[in-house]
């Protein structure tokens, strides 16, 4: 699975995926599954680099003290907003408002999809961000929350 990055806007970003065939129903359900279990991580704050407690510990975690307050004052990091999941031919994308969800969910989402390939669903291309020319996307309009279909 080749991954690829187009222009990038955290509240305005588009996931692009291209299947090697027209995915199945059980295909699609993976995908939704894992973009959905992805956003509700994101949702509750999970992606948040300033509050790593456990990495930073290294390998030894056995008895380790975990910091309430580290916890506390590091800065909220959570998505915003989802769009459905949508398909056409080859291709699937989804729309997402990461908000001030860290970078770190981009690393886990390609890693996910990653193994997605390796073991349920080929797929050829992971795109982050941008556009695509054979499938165009609707303009978003923040102010009022909804899509412009002008």
């Amino acid at each position: 699975m080749k991954v690829q990055f187009r222009e990038f806007n955290p509240f305005d970003v588009w996931i692009w995926l291209e299947f090697s065939t027209i995915p199945s129903m059980v295909e699609k359900q993976y995908i939704e599954e894992l973009f959905d279990s992805w956003f509700f991580l994101g949702k509750l704050g999970g992606f948040n680099a300033e509050n790593l407690q456990v990495q930073e510990m290294g390998i030894e975690i056995s008895y380790m003290k975990y910091s309430q307050e580290v916890s506390a004052q590091s800065m909220m990091a959570v998505m915003h907003n989802m769009g459905e999941v949508e398909y056409q031919g080859l291709w699937g994308r989804c729309w997402f408002d990461l908000g001030t969800s860290d970078a770190l969910a981009i690393d886990i989402l390609v890693n996910s999809f990653q193994r997605l390939n390796e073991e349920f669903v080929k797929i050829e291309k992971l795109i982050i961000g941008g556009q695509n020319e054979d499938w165009l996307v609707p303009e978003i309009n923040y102010e009022v929350g909804f899509y412009d279909n002008n």
